[in-house]
């Protein structure tokens, strides 16, 4: 039950992660006051390994969808997938309005147009106020992995909150515009009320290094180059590409782009002029032909090992325009994503094999984080000062420890609140006797001549009285994680079906990957009650049919003896008939192989 003020207005101000905790990937989390709701990002992440078959991950909208009167309007950090992923899907069951800056607006679009859908798009820039219900929302500049990134200090009725989104502390971006400083630190001299920051880096020391570090790595590359250059970085890095850029008409080299989130996404760049690139550098990916090899430049998508990426078709010899030649240098301008290792091993071994040269992470800087490290992070914590603090975007141990941090800097263990997805943490104003510290009293000697004491025997000094301790009335803001909480489980994405893949479709899924199929086909005369075909059995991802007669015919034998058994009781019940003769089957398939494939029993009736 939400508290109410004496205007019969809620109090409370909940803060809900639908997505972005204990995970990286699927950001989104919602701000409520009494009738109002904001929402920041709304991303998506990509499928674990042991969902078969599932093509993305977005978040639960349930909550949302039962309180969309009160949606004011989504703001966007930044144009990663894992913020701004799960858009189309939102709006397919909301019509709210989209704030971001213009290249996050852009990259939005260009999403939009391939769901063939249509929002409110609006934009804003770093230093902009403008409100959402109670909420009055600045956007401030920051420096992350992907230009036009920014951070939000929100008013609310119970103060201030800070959400740092995606960030690192770099003085020397490519765009030359820096972290502002200077503004966060003004707000930490005003009082924050709550921080919520990017924990990704919490576990790593030290400093993240700046994105001029891969700009000098890649000039020295391209220095000593003699033959052609494959670069395979992040579509949306358009400071990376930049530097490619630079770099390749420093050396006087053309540039041909391959993939084509890669190819949308420097067309959207370069219109909106977040991207310079002199006229006459680039040329079509179906004419390098005709390009020397030490005069050209391919930038392409499959920095992750992506199966169906530019760079992996390139590394399969499967690539219309692009043949791995000997010599060749191929650099992975990245560093894997948790779960992503395999994929990219493979790929570095295919490219080796074929003879090229690979630089990846692990023998060279050409990739930087964009994420914050632990003394970077120390240094927000410094500035902002803020009362209360939640760690976000991060798995557990990311969160964790981006808490170790806060309080090694003095910070009080209860004021760090550590969510889950679905998890509310609620803020109140309340009426609470608070401690007041009493005034000093400085203790003042007081010698007294004891009764009947002789001259010279020393005097005693008198206790100064003791002070009781205070309190007084106030209203103070307080925080807790409510024990109420909303659904949040995720929503998966399977082709055009959403959210129609549950755990039940999963397991089939892994037991399917794992013991294969195995199909009983039997046709009755249900009057007669007689078995007329069958039962045949049909075998996919199971075992070889035709090496393993004596099994196929021993598991048709006991089928049909159950079926017989089936056909001469009373009842007439189908579901019981499948079961039996399914339990049956899979009995003896174990005993002979110490394998359970997905059983199916399919009844016809004639």
């Amino acid at each position: 039950m939400r508290k109410r003020n004496k205007n019969g207005e809620t109090s409370e101000l909940r803060i809900i992660p639908l997505g972005g905790l204990n995970e990286i990937g699927k950001n989104l989390t919602v701000l409520e006051y009494g009738d109002d709701i904001m929402i920041i990002d709304c991303g998506m992440s990509f499928p674990e390994d042991e969902m078969y078959g599932v093509d993305i991950v977005i978040p639960d909208f349930s909550y949302l969808q039962r309180n969309t009167d009160k949606i004011r309007g989504i703001v966007i950090t930044h144009g990663h997938e894992d913020h701004i992923g799960a858009i189309p899907y939102l709006l397919r069951q909301f019509n709210v309005p989209i704030y971001g800056t213009r290249l996050t607006l852009g990259l939005i679009e260009n999403k939009l147009k391939e769901h063939q859908l249509t929002a409110e798009l609006i934009n804003i820039k770093a230093g902009d106020r403008f409100s959402l219900g109670v909420f009055g929302i600045e956007t401030i500049k920051t420096t992350h992995s992907i230009a036009d990134a920014v951070c939000f200090a929100i008013d609310t009725p119970l103060g201030k909150i800070f959400h740092t989104g995606d960030f690192k502390v770099d003085y020397t971006p490519v765009d030359g515009v820096p972290i502002d400083m200077s503004r966060i630190a003004q707000l930490g001299q005003d009082g924050v009320l709550l921080m919520m920051a990017d924990s990704t880096n919490a576990v790593r020391p030290g400093f993240t290094a700046s994105e001029s570090v891969v700009g000098m790595t890649l000039e020295n590359i391209f220095r000593g180059a003699e033959n052609r250059i494959i670069i395979a970085t992040f579509s949306s890095n358009v400071h990376r590409v930049q530097r490619i850029v630079d770099n390749a008409v420093m050396f006087r080299r053309k540039v041909a782009i391959s993939g084509r989130s890669m190819v949308n996404v420097m067309n959207l760049a370069i219109e909106l002029g977040y991207l310079s690139v002199p006229e006459g550098v680039l040329v079509d990916i179906n004419a390098i032909k005709n390009i020397p090899d030490d005069e050209l430049v391919i930038i392409t998508t499959g920095s992750q090992g992506e199966p169906m990426s530019a760079l992996a078709r390139i590394a399969s010899s499967e690539h219309r325009a692009v043949q791995i030649k000997r010599g060749d240098i191929v650099i992975l301008s990245s560093t894997p994503v948790p779960g992503n290792e395999k994929m990219v091993s493979n790929v570095v071994n295919k490219l080796f094999e074929k003879g090229a040269e690979v630089i990846y992470s692990d023998i060279a800087d050409i990739h930087v984080s964009g994420h914050a490290c632990q003394e970077e992070l120390k240094l927000i914590h410094s500035l902002v000062k803020p009362k209360f603090f939640m760690p976000v975007h991060g798995e557990y141990r990311h969160l964790k420890q981006h808490a170790h941090i806060a309080e090694s800097l003095g910070m009080n263990g209860n004021d760090i609140f550590i969510l889950k997805n679905g998890n509310i943490l609620s803020l109140r104003k309340e009426m609470l006797d608070v401690p007041v510290e009493p005034e000093k009293v400085i203790p003042q000697k007081v010698k007294t001549k004891e009764k009947n004491a002789p001259d010279g025997k020393a005097a005693k000094t008198a206790k100064a009285p003791r002070q009781k301790t205070r309190t007084r009335r106030m209203e103070v803001t307080t925080a807790a994680i409510a024990e109420e909480t909303v659904p949040a489980n995720p929503v998966m994405v399977d082709g055009l079906g959403v959210g129609d893949v549950g755990n039940i479709v999963l397991r089939d899924r892994k037991l399917l990957s794992e013991s294969g199929l195995v199909i009983l086909v039997a046709v009755f005369d249900m009057n007669s009650k007689q078995l007329v075909s069958g039962p045949d059995i049909v075998s996919r991802g199971f075992i070889y049919l035709r090496e393993n007669d004596e099994l196929i015919e021993k598991t048709r034998d006991i089928a049909e003896a159950v079926l017989l058994d089936c056909c001469r009781s009373t009842k007439s019940d189908w579901y019981n008939w499948k079961t039996r003769v399914r339990d049956a089957v899979r009995s003896y398939i174990f005993e002979k192989t110490k394998r359970s494939p997905v059983i199916l029993p399919i009844f016809m009736e004639v």
